[in-house]
């Protein structure tokens, strides 16, 4: 019986020298992750100011997640805070913010693929859902945010618990600039028109939740509370059946919720209830063209 006890004193002993030796080893690797270099190739996109360009660019950071992470005024705000050591904010990113310096290849980096001026990656950017903005989109994109009234300087927070380091520095977390193909070519642009073709221009901005191929599943880097995103392929087990028409889809869209009532929980509606009825309806036509596929292969 006492040999008993010390082995299994022994075999905890060790299990708690493992998890303890692991987490030393993830977070420096997280550390080493974090600030390793990424290089991209990079084209400069000429900035704009003309009027129609501004007016594209509002309903841009309006409808495709900026308000989410950076405020309406563009000064940053706390999106994530779950009292549970997890708290994100994104910065400001009006003219007396972060991106006060920047250049135009400064804003592609950024952007499109992931990476800070300094060529470290940019941690929480959703940059996957823009990589395949057309060249006239991010154009707009920037010159509405460049014309923003200078903000309070406001840096990014990333706190997360250990464990998210940890799996974050072993790659069980990739971050945007890791799962970005960044030989890709901007997108060409394509008509505005509830067509299957604009729809799948629209989707992009689905990718970081809901993944490339769109069947969705656990959200890389979300807290561990968040629920997977839902499977919005077409087919059995998919999100898309409680939704018979495009009325029904643009309706939750709009307000957060199910045909049935209930609140969907984690979805930027701040942004997708700005969305306008042709995106909104492309979108919509979109899904019912994708493969269908099992949830959860993103």
């Amino acid at each position: 019986m006492k040999r008993w006890i010390k082995w299994s004193a022994a075999g905890l002993g060790l299990a708690v020298l493992l998890v303890a030796g692991a987490a030393v080893v993830g977070t420096q690797l997280a550390e080493r992750k974090r600030m390793r270099q990424v290089s991209v190739p990079v084209q400069p996109v000429a900035y704009v100011s003309d009027a129609q360009a501004l007016e594209r660019g509002k309903y841009l950071f309006q409808s495709r997640g900026c308000v989410d992470c950076h405020g309406v005024n563009g000064g940053g705000r706390d999106f994530v805070n779950d009292g549970k050591g997890t708290r994100i904010a994104g910065p400001n990113i009006t003219p007396g913010g972060v991106v006060a310096g920047y250049k135009p290849e400064d804003w592609v980096r950024t952007i499109r693929h992931g990476v800070k001026p300094d060529g470290h990656p940019a941690l929480i950017m959703p940059s996957e859902d823009y990589n395949r903005f057309t060249n006239e989109d991010l154009a707009a994109l920037v010159a509405y945010v460049r014309s923003l009234p200078p903000q309070n300087p406001r840096a990014a927070v990333i706190e997360l618990p250990l464990p998210a380091w940890v799996l974050y520095g072993f790659d069980a977390i990739p971050d945007a600039a890791q799962r970005i193909d960044h030989s890709l070519p901007p997108s060409t642009p394509v008509a505005a028109a509830v067509t299957v073709q604009h729809g799948a221009y629209v989707a992009n901005m689905c990718i970081g939740c809901h993944g490339e191929k769109l069947s969705g599943g656990k959200i890389p880097g979300g807290p561990p509370d968040w629920p997977a995103a839902a499977n919005i392929t077409p087919g059995e087990g998919s999100a898309m059946g409680r939704y018979k028409d495009a009325a029904q889809f643009m309706a939750m869209m709009r307000s957060g919720k199910r045909p049935d009532g209930t609140a969907i929980q984690v979805m930027p509606f701040g942004s997708l209830s700005a969305m306008n009825d042709v995106d909104t309806r492309a979108l919509h036509a979109y899904l019912q063209t994708v493969p269908a596929r099992p949830a959860g292969q993103r």
